[in-house]
């Protein structure tokens, strides 16, 4: 069962870190988008080594609510350069400029991705956007890294990025933090070196109570599906086994909150909490959860694994003697990049980013990774409003030419 427990306090309770988290509950009034910073600490560093005397030129897109276009520290990783940022407003656009020491922008990502010295574009605009705006810097042969979620409620969006990626031989990459936090990725090391067996049972919540909405470009967020947004949630199985679900059954509730009323949102989505019951592509379960209506801790994700040889719930306990565990550490980052907010993920997925172009390999939250993760939750708002009827979900694998 869950309990009310700060993100520092479960760390201290698994053992796996918990001096690298610095936890922060925020007011969500005061602080829309809860996030938790992780204190640069040299021990983050230890085992990196330069791989390459070549700098990546970036562009950045994107500084509204989150401001994620300067959240992730490119400018400091020592194998790129930002040469180019971009924003529809003019005062966003300058304070990007100014955060990330850019010189050059554009009025709008249509315009940057013309820049032919451009290899890579980092993307944070309004999640409708999102497809739509990795296919158009695919086709003008950017590298595309994209802030959550892949796609907004479309399977046939779904497709056409996952086209996108496969014609265009680039690599694609879905900015999901839960792939880095130190429980998902301690899970993922365990999971790789044998520890959990076969999984039976999984399970991933996301808890973000919003009793008021969130500002956003043209309104997106206000009253959006839960599972329209279920990355933060889905990844607890996704991104550490690399596989995904093959069919759901999903429970929506419907929320008391004004704009979460079906007349009161442009989604006619009833529901501020919806919680599906998936079958894994190995033959296991999993339950996602997802809630914008519940008070309590906020901005929170939690995951849990049980399988044949063991199982993760702040710790490993299974079959593997301790000497057998695989390390439980994160990669190592460049000693020039901390690992920054979300409970410490953005300088990890950054630089997996970087790295897998320079190193020419398929990136952790590739395009596969990146739909078996959010199509599952288009299908489950499906389900929802089914009254939770079974549906089978479609399924994405890395393309060959990735």
């Amino acid at each position: 069962m869950y309990t009310n427990m700060s993100r520092r306090a479960f760390f201290s309770a698994a053992g796996i870190g918990a001096a690298a988290m610095l936890a922060q509950v925020q007011d969500t009034a005061q602080s829309p988008i809860t996030s938790e910073t992780a204190a640069a600490i040299p021990e983050t560093s230890i085992g990196w080594e330069p791989f390459s005397d070549k700098k990546l030129r970036l562009g950045l897109v994107g500084f509204g609510v989150c401001q994620y276009a300067a959240a992730f520290q490119f400018e400091k990783h020592p194998n790129v350069e930002v040469v180019a940022v971009s924003d529809l407003f003019p005062d966003r656009r300058d304070s990007l400029a100014k955060a990330v020491g850019c010189a050059k922008s554009y009025e709008s990502l249509e315009e940057l991705v013309k820049d032919d010295t451009i290899d890579a574009v980092f993307i944070g605009t309004d999640a409708p956007q999102h497809a739509k705006h990795a296919i158009l810097a695919l086709d003008h042969g950017k590298h595309v890294a994209m802030s959550t979620p892949a796609v907004w409620g479309s399977l046939e969006e779904a497709d056409m990025l996952y086209d996108a990626v496969k014609r265009s031989g680039l690599k694609y990459m879905l900015f999901e933090t839960s792939a880095y936090q130190e429980d998902c990725s301690a899970m993922r090391n365990i999971y790789n070196a044998g520890g959990f067996g076969k999984i039976l049972y999984t399970e991933g919540e996301y808890y973000h109570y919003m009793p008021a909405p969130i500002d956003s470009f043209n309104g997106w967020r206000i009253g959006n599906p839960p599972q329209w947004y279920p990355s933060h949630a889905n990844a607890y199985y996704v991104c550490v086994t690399g596989g995904s679900f093959t069919e759901l059954s999903c429970q929506g509730v419907p929320s008391a909150i004004d704009y979460m009323q079906p007349h009161n949102n442009v989604y006619r989505n009833p529901f501020g909490t919806e919680i599906a019951l998936c079958r894994t592509n190995d033959g296991g379960t999993a339950r996602i959860a997802l809630s914008w209506d519940t008070p309590g801790p906020d901005g929170i994700t939690v995951g849990r694994l049980r399988g044949t040889k063991g199982s993760f719930f702040g710790k490993y306990e299974g079959l593997l003697k301790p000497e057998e565990l695989p390390s439980l550490k994160r990669p190592p980052l460049p000693p020039t990049i901390v690992p920054g907010d979300d409970e410490g993920t953005h300088g990890y997925i950054m630089s997996e980013f970087i790295e897998s172009i320079l190193k020419d390999r398929t990136p952790l939250v590739n395009i596969a990774c990146a739909l078996n993760m959010n199509v599952a939750g288009i299908v489950a708002h499906e389900s929802a409003l089914k009254d939770g009827e079974t549906l089978k979900v479609p399924q994405y694998a890395v393309p060959l030419s990735t």
